[in-house]
């Protein structure tokens, strides 16, 4: 392990079958209104949403209506969420539903009371919360795993007129106060969403896993975490409703993102970086526009962390070095993470999401750089990528 590390994650988490019972003693903690966010409507349609309203109803809260966050929440959606706290009197954020609907409440937490343009302050400047603003408190009861929004500071706006999905990790003031984990409610997730947030949690993991070159505990707890992810998806990909595998994917997905992994690292993004950019063009589905980017990038940048890939190859996937060069092993490596994705059935082609060769100049200029990674890609080589991943 290299450098100095302070770490602290204040989220509280209730993690099990039934474990939406524990909602009642949170409520407890907070004021009469509570700004309901949700989806769709599927919570409505797989009786979740009666669950919550009715101990909500119980308790004696407020509820103030906020449904309709879509996949990609926009920065329009962003407004509204704001304007409802706001003539609310919101004392708690409820998200219930997936890493949109939790990214989406932290976004409103810190933006409804912001004297300033939100968009402008926190997605395009970067800036943090000013100290005096106040922050409303945010809980999540979780219905679809891969973000690992539940217990970080991360959240991730779209503004489609300006083609940009930008996503800003925030501090602990920011992190959920509680989250609810209940696996079975991720049973009646549709397979093209289940195996989006499998590859997801993948790509949380790689991109902490690839950087750096030191002995990192890090490392050897992301390589359990990548192995019991495979082994779970494979069962789940049979049996949605095996509670075991469900169950350790939530996990899995969890501490993929919760800032754990990352503590000695200083992580790479790039993946997220492409993805993101196809999904302010395209509005697709954010696991698969990772997967549909990933093995490009990756074989692009193998030979400057050679020893990295090497490793992952033979402790993840238990490649046998045998009688092979370096770069076969690294190669064979992420010939079985491509064969994993294909088995599982995530999307491997930007053309399957929509992106056309038209749109090649403006997926250049909607990728942001980042310089934590093995290689700080040029301009051209993310052109070269993205070109790659139609192919």
């Amino acid at each position: 392990m290299l450098g100095n590390i302070v770490y602290s994650n204040p989220t509280k988490l209730y993690f099990g079958e039934g474990s939406l019972e524990h909602l009642r003693e949170e409520l407890q903690k907070y004021g009469k209104n509570v700004q309901l966010v949700y989806g769709g409507g599927s919570i409505k349609k797989n009786g979740i949403y009666d669950q919550v309203a009715a101990i909500l109803d119980e308790e004696g809260k407020n509820i103030l209506e906020d449904g309709g966050v879509m996949p990609n929440p926009t920065v329009e959606k962003l407004y509204e969420g704001c304007r409802i706290a706001r003539e609310g009197k919101a004392d708690l954020i409820l998200a219930v539903g997936g890493g949109s609907c939790c990214d989406y409440a932290k976004a409103v937490s810190i933006s409804a009371n912001c004297k300033e343009d939100p968009w402008e302050k926190y997605f395009l400047n970067f800036e943090d919360v000013d100290a005096d603003t106040e922050i409303i408190p945010v809980g999540c009861v979780l219905t679809m795993v891969g973000t690992g929004s539940e217990m970080n500071g991360g959240s991730v706006i779209t503004n489609h007129e300006s083609k940009l999905k930008i996503g800003h990790v925030f501090g602990e003031r920011v992190y959920p106060k509680f989250s609810v984990l209940d696996p079975v409610y991720t049973y009646s997730l549709p397979k093209y969403q289940m195996v989006a947030g499998f590859y997801d949690i993948m790509n949380h993991i790689c991109e902490q896993y690839f950087s750096g070159e030191d002995d990192n505990t890090s490392d050897y707890i992301m390589e359990g975490l990548m192995k019991s992810l495979v082994h779970s998806s494979r069962i789940a990909i049979e049996n949605p409703k095996d509670y075991e595998a469900r169950s350790n994917i939530m996990w899995t997905a969890t501490w993929a993102l919760n800032t754990l992994v990352a503590m000695g690292k200083s992580t790479d993004w790039m993946v997220h970086m492409l993805g993101q950019a196809v999904g302010a063009h395209t509005d697709a589905t954010h696991g698969m526009t990772l997967s549909a980017v990933s093995l490009p990038y990756y074989r692009h940048i193998m030979p400057y962390g050679l020893a990295k890939f090497i490793r992952f190859a033979q402790n993840v996937w238990n490649v046998s070095p045998e009688g092979k060069t370096k770069k076969e092993v690294a190669e064979e490596g992420l010939g079985a993470l491509e064969a994993w994705m294909k088995e599982i059935g995530v999307v491997m082609n930007t053309r399957e999401l929509g992106v056309t060769e038209e749109m090649l100049d403006g997926l250049v200029q909607s990728t942001f750089i980042m310089e934590g990674g093995y290689k700080v890609l040029a301009k051209d080589e993310i052109r070269d990528i993205l070109k790659e991943s139609m192919e």
